[in-house]
């Protein structure tokens, strides 16, 4: 039994579990729908496949040795998670009016609108770019991916099998948030609750938006 790999599973696995944009980003929407929880959950899978890749090649290393370009990269992501942020914020004063049972008016309280495909590419591309402007990540990944190559091990297969676990975990991991989160949809789509998870999500991404913006370079 690989030992190494084992280990690296278990790394990885609370690596990709650790609550951040991404996670934020699907529980959002997947108080939309589960339709557009999965489409992020997908999302955020292909921005960990982007890493990867890149780190795999080699070309994380040279986003790390350029300042400039790791100082960009950090600006955009911010400034994207930002936005989400405040979209998240600005999205609780357009919620409907609640009637005195505390359900909006006109509206069952557990068949929530269902999105139509242009609102599932939106949910699956604010998962991917959220992830993939993630400025940590090639520093995460760089660094990680060598500690699990066996000594005298060719380190290209390897460093695949590394990352193509990465990708396998965050399709296991963010769909069974996204079909929780559905699963509870009843409980959370509740005006009142709706209206804190939304406003919580909002101050939670407008504060790693602004981290990033203004903080110093990640290095």
């Amino acid at each position: 039994m690989d030992a190494q790999l084992i280990a690296f599973t278990g790394v990885a696995a609370g690596m990709v579990a650790l609550p951040g944009a991404d996670f934020t980003v699907v529980v959002r929407n997947a108080l939309a729908s589960r339709t557009a929880g999965l489409a992020s959950a997908l999302g955020v899978a292909g921005g960990l496949l982007v890493h990867t890749a890149l780190a795999v090649a080699g070309l994380a290393a040279v986003l790390v040795t350029m300042p400039v370009l790791f100082r960009t990269v950090q600006l955009l992501g911010g400034a994207y998670v930002l936005y989400l942020g405040l979209s998240a914020l600005y999205a609780i004063r357009r919620r409907p009016a609640q009637d005195g049972s505390g359900t909006p008016s006109g509206a069952p309280e557990d068949e929530p609108e269902r999105p139509a495909p242009r609102e599932f590419g939106r949910a699956l591309r604010q998962g991917f770019l959220t992830n993939a402007l993630n400025p940590k990540a090639p520093v995460l990944f760089l660094s990680l991916l060598p500690q699990f190559v066996p000594d005298g091990s060719p380190p290209l297969p390897r460093t695949l099998l590394l990352a193509a676990l990465v990708v396998v975990l965050a399709l296991i991991w963010f769909p069974a948030v996204a079909l929780l989160v559905d699963r509870l949809g009843r409980w959370l789509r509740r005006p009142r609750t709706a209206r804190a998870i939304e406003g919580g999500s909002g101050v939670a991404l407008t504060g790693l938006g602004l981290a990033l913006v203004t903080g110093p370079l990640l290095r």
